[in-house]
């Protein structure tokens, strides 16, 4: 691909999406729109991520040129890889006495081609409910529940039986007494930013949210069908007639955490949180060894984890392409910081006029409203990596904001407390 100067050495900007926070931010910035062959920044899709990085193509991205996505995200971000890579993960660090981490996704299966895997764990639960999600599908689309094995039979029946190629599924156990405020169920969105694979470098946003359904919450049969009952997306949750246009079902994570340290108490709530910081890291730890680390690529992912009643957090998923549409004032003013300060973190302003080596050469000006969550190259023996997974109790607490202290106190960038 050509090398995208211009006279002016302005950062040029091509997006597939023109939503109003990213253009707003672009525009802030002094940059210029560009072309499909004059631009010096991306906001891709994924479907032209991997056009991008086909091979076939023969497209060479240089040094002035930064992209979304990095070429197979969806080692986390699709529903049966991330299970699949986290389970291995899970198993290599299973080897190390030193390494404290239960199980954070639930017990998952492929379908069909883990069928009769699947059949087995069922008749050993007989009275656990399952959730099923197609692997390539966004927003709530084709996810239901189930607690009879005859339902699955009688769906597989009817849905494989009349496509060509087989569907990709994943079957969970469903969390069937989350943790309720209000009576309703809600998971969290927390964005991620990663810079780095190798070294893994990862930032984590303060602003994330808890998302409400609309309906209170049962595990009766009789609700299984009802998505406003157990589903919290927002593209579900908003066709609701009970659906709250001005608040959108969302509440900052700083509420949430507040509301926690009233009824659980303070050092409940920081091993909860201590233990979703330690989800976040692992999961990308789990896919470092197979993501292609380009340095012409970052990610912004948005995490969704569950809470159940016993405080305990779960993966839910990782979105490679979180939304950007906005449902409220609120949610417009978050997602235009949010964007302003992933512009921040990951593109230097100098894109157009220097060469960019990549994030492991490049120290940010400055963070906004991000903080770093891990630095690889801060942790070469891997203790503050040890400390997040024991990080469930107090002690192991402590341990990790000393470490990280410790380890951060060289750096020249202050930052601010995470989750305040």
């Amino acid at each position: 691909m050509a090398r995208p100067r211009n006279r002016e050495n302005t950062v040029r900007w091509k997006a597939d999406v023109e939503k109003s926070v990213l253009v707003l931010n672009f525009e802030r910035r002094g940059w210029a729109p560009g072309s499909d062959d004059d631009w010096n920044f991306y906001w891709a899709t994924v479907q032209n991520i991997k056009w991008i990085f086909n091979p076939e193509n023969g497209i060479r991205l240089n040094d002035h040129q930064l992209v979304c996505h990095f070429p197979n995200h969806y080692e986390l971000t699709r529903k049966d890889l991330m299970a699949k890579n986290i389970k291995k993960y899970m198993k290599e660090l299973q080897r190390d006495p030193r390494v404290e981490l239960g199980d954070f996704i639930p017990v998952t299966y492929l379908l069909p081609a883990d069928y009769s895997l699947f059949v087995e764990e069922f008749r050993r639960n007989p009275n656990a409910m399952w959730i099923m999600k197609p692997t390539g599908k966004a927003q709530g689309k084709g996810i239901f529940i189930i607690n009879k094995l005859a339902q699955i039979k009688k769906w597989s029946t009817a849905r494989w039986a009349s496509m060509p190629l087989r569907e990709s599924y994943v079957i969970s156990r469903y969390v069937n007494d989350p943790l309720l405020i209000g009576g309703r169920k809600f998971d969290l969105r927390l964005y991620v930013l990663v810079t780095c694979y190798r070294p893994l470098k990862i930032y984590q946003y303060r602003h994330g949210f808890a998302r409400f359904c609309n309906v209170r919450y049962t595990n009766s049969a009789n609700d299984l069908d009802n998505p406003f009952v157990h589903l919290t997306n927002v593209a579900i949750q908003k066709t609701g007639d009970e659906y709250n246009s001005i608040h959108g079902g969302k509440w900052h994570i700083r509420n949430l955490r507040l509301y926690l340290q009233g009824t659980a108490g303070l050092e409940a709530t920081e091993r909860l949180f201590a233990e979703m910081d330690a989800i976040i890291v692992h999961s990308c730890k789990a896919v470092q060894p197979v993501i292609i680390n380009d340095r012409h690529c970052f990610e912004c992912y948005g995490f969704d984890l569950l809470i159940d009643a016993n405080l305990k957090a779960w993966l839910v998923e990782v979105n490679a392409s979180p939304s950007l549409s906005c449902t409220t004032q609120s949610d417009r003013i978050m997602k235009t910081a949010l964007i302003r300060d992933v512009l921040r973190v990951a593109v230097p302003d100098s894109l157009g006029e220097e060469p960019f080596r990549g994030a492991q050469a490049w120290n940010p000006p400055e963070f906004g409203e991000f903080t770093t969550l891990y630095d690889e190259s801060l942790d070469p023996d891997g203790e503050i990596l040890r400390s997040m997974s024991s990080a469930t109790s107090t002690a192991g607490i402590s341990a990790v904001h000393a470490s990280a202290g410790d380890r951060r106190a060289s750096a020249t960038v202050k930052e601010a407390p995470k989750w305040r």
